[in-house]
């Protein structure tokens, strides 16, 4: 089900319990604002806190003797090992746009509500300051916010199977972590929930990329470039603007093809309705294979019988907002990527009569 361009509000049928706090890697800045809310969530609201082993490993975490009796509250987990999709209430994201792109990773299913917190470079899609973190976060919990369902979408990676590999917990041998693997004879199928983008490019090689794109089973062109880029609304303000496309708001019904350096100057991006679904195939004629990542990870080659299959997924991703969808979107437009901004037109001046 594809849903309205219509905002959505926040609420809960019982009150939430349980909260996945994702704080971003290597940065000790976050260090403070992570104790200051881990404490806040535990002790004044009495909520079970879950987070990534690696977080807690930080030595400056692992050292702090104060922090000790909030860290044995926390549940872990890790990534790619333990399954918690069925047991987190609502997400809070400490760092930047990354951080909510990983939590959208973590569940391939529904999504819990994701609050996000600016505390990284750009900060397009988190809208909240931390200064006033503790009311921000009663409103959530009190289910006092509006509602933008980014929409995600449904990859399917079909590879002809060329060697024997073994996999356990989800690993392959080569060390390639895949986020869902089903065997078939012949074939190796995976699958992926992308937020922003499915990036298609030529990889190490030096020739021009040279992909089919079909729409619904109908071939619509063939790109010859450096690649091409599937993204959502949301991912339309990520690598596909970098390219030249449009920006889209995210409650609009969307999916945007858009090649990455064409050679051609006709190949405009273009945008098609959310409900179809696109293949990508390495053309028969290519010179040499391609390369896929889904929102900048697991990236992979594609050979020739290999395909990719995209569509809307029907697990959106749930983003608090700050205001509303169209205000935050705006600001965000303006503040971190300066839209529209330059020196006034002076005006007429306006001679006196005599």
């Amino acid at each position: 089900h594809i849903q309205e361009a219509a905002s959505q509000r926040l609420t809960w049928n019982k009150p939430p319990k349980s909260v996945l706090v994702i704080k971003k890697i290597r940065d000790a800045s976050l260090l403070q604002p992570f104790k200051e809310l881990c404490v806040y969530l535990t002790e004044e609201n009495n909520m079970i806190v879950y987070v990534e082993k690696k977080v807690l490993e930080d030595p400056a975490i692992a050292n702090d003797e104060n922090f000790g009796p909030v860290k044995k509250k926390f549940c872990t987990f890790r990534e790619d090992y333990d399954d918690i999709s069925n047991q987190i209430d609502f997400i809070i994201c400490l760092g930047g746009d990354g951080t909510l792109l990983y939590a959208s990773s973590l569940f391939q299913g529904s999504v819990p509500p994701v609050m996000a917190f600016h505390l990284g470079s750009l900060g397009f899609l988190t809208p909240f300051n931390f200064e006033n973190f503790q009311s921000q976060v009663t409103q959530v919990i009190e289910g006092n916010a509006a509602l933008v369902l980014r929409s995600r979408l449904k990859v399917k990676v079909v590879k002809e199977h060329r060697e024997k590999t073994t996999v356990q917990n989800g690993i392959e041998e080569n060390g390639v972590v895949s986020a869902s693997l089903e065997k078939e004879v012949g074939k190796q199928i995976m699958q992926y929930q992308v937020l922003n983008e499915v990036v298609v490019d030529r990889g190490p090689s030096s020739y021009l990329s040279n992909v089919d794109v079909f729409l619904d089973g109908h071939l619509i062109t063939t790109v010859q470039g450096d690649g091409v880029i599937v993204s959502t609304p949301t991912g339309s303000t990520a690598y596909a603007a970098a390219a030249g496309a449009s920006m889209i708001h995210p409650n609009v019904p969307a999916i945007m093809i858009t090649p990455i350096c064409p050679h051609s100057l006709s190949f405009r991006p273009i945008v098609v309705p959310a409900g179809v679904e696109l293949k990508i195939m390495l053309s028969p004629d290519a010179r040499n294979t391609a390369w896929v990542s889904f929102d900048g990870r697991k990236r992979q080659e594609i050979c020739h019988g290999d395909s990719i299959s995209i569509t809307t997924s029907c697990y959106p991703l749930p983003s608090i907002c700050f205001r509303d969808p169209v205000s935050d979107w705006f600001e965000s437009l303006a503040e971190c990527l300066h839209w529209n901004v330059r020196k006034k037109q002076n005006n007429f001046a306006v001679e006196e009569e005599e």
